[in-house]
Order: C-alpha cells, then structure tokens, then sequence
C-alpha cells in the first residue's frame, strides 16, 4: 500500500494540532521520570523556591524545544530530517513531563508565558529551517550545546540532597547531548559566532524571566 500524499493545508493542519497539544494538553512521558523512586529531599522555604525556579526554566526550556524542533521540522526539506526533528520534539515530551510533575511536588507552577516562549521558539524554528538543512542541523546542535552547558550550571546549583531534581536534570543532558551527536552525524554546519552569541543572550532573558513569571 503506497504511503498517503499530504497536501500543504492537511499538513498545516496537521502541524496546527500538534502545537495545540502541546500548549493545552498534560503532557505524557514514554519513559519513566528518573527521579520518581527517589527519596524526597526535605527542603527549606529558600531550597524549594529556588529549586521550583530552576525546575520551571527547565520547563520553559522543554516547551523552546519542543518548538523549535516542530518549527525546524516544518520547513525542513529532506523527508529523513524532518522525521529526525519531529521524534526530537516528541522525546523532548519526556522532559516536560517530568519538569511538570517535580514542580508539582515542590508546589509550584510552570511560567504563566509558556505560549509566548512557544511562539516564538516556533518562529525561530522555522527561520532556521528556511536557511536549509544544514544550517538548520548546525542551530540543533548549537542550542543542545548551550542547554548542555545551563543544565551542568542547574546541577552545581540545586541542593545536593535533592537527589529527584538531580535526577531529571543528569537524564535530560544525557538526552540532549544525544540530540547533537545526531545533528552532527547528519551534517550539521557551524553557526557563525555573531548568531550564538544572539541565542546565548535570548536564553539569558528567557532563563532570567521564567525562573520567577
């Protein structure tokens, strides 16, 4: 059976209800949350408001990238690269899952912007996925570097006893490192220094903002 031919508007339909799902829907994880059989660290007020805040710029982080890779996606040219971007935002479900359910058990909320990171996470998406395929593979393997690098600073910061936060954190670096070995392999081309430093200051202002809206 020969597979079924998309138009332009069943696929932007398509790609229309997928972001829907992600903004309105709980989101579902595949794997276990690496944390959940884990003691529960007795935190103090000032321990749990700041591990809540680094738990909800994680979120936030999650909800960029799941973004992002449907923005990637949906303009990316090559069939397998598409394919490849669109299970990157779906495994990127897991960690919002998980940074939903911990900040749960730290009584706390994810950012009250989610859709305006979204939006414009998205848009970004598509503009890099406009510029071809590998530059497009080239901005994945930026951004996993650089959340790579604001997990690592995350770990040197929460609370040692904290072993469920932890936890999530060390599993989702893992999966983002992964992220970019994959784009590398797949021939990914370097980002001009002026356009990392650009990213690096927007998820400076993201970081700084969602850690407390």
């Amino acid at each position: 059976m020969s597979n079924r031919h998309y138009s332009l508007f069943d696929q932007g339909l398509m790609q229309l209800d997928s972001v829907l799902r992600r903004l309105v829907a709980e989101p579902k994880a595949c794997r276990p949350n690496p944390g959940k059989s884990l003691p529960k660290a007795e935190l103090n007020d000032d321990e749990r408001r700041h591990t809540a805040g680094l738990m909800r710029v994680n979120h936030v982080g999650e909800v960029c990238a799941q973004a992002l890779y449907l923005g990637q996606a949906a303009v990316a040219r090559e069939p397998g690269l598409k394919q490849h971007l669109q299970q990157a935002a779906n495994e990127e479900t897991d960690h919002l899952a998980w940074c939903a359910e911990r900040l749960s058990e730290l009584h706390d909320r994810p950012s009250l912007l989610n859709p305006l990171w979204f939006a414009g996470a998205y848009g970004i998406g598509v503009a890099a996925g406009l510029a071809g395929d590998g530059w497009n593979l080239g901005f994945v393997v930026e951004t996993e570097r650089q959340v790579e690098a604001h997990l690592d600073g995350h770990l040197q910061q929460l609370p040692i006893t904290d072993q469920r936060s932890r936890a999530i954190v060390e599993q989702m670096k893992a999966d983002e490192v992964a992220h970019a070995e994959a784009a590398q392999a797949r021939g990914a081309r370097e980002l001009p220094l002026p356009v990392k430093l650009l990213m690096k200051a927007s998820a400076k202002v993201m970081t700084t903002v969602a850690y407390r809206i």
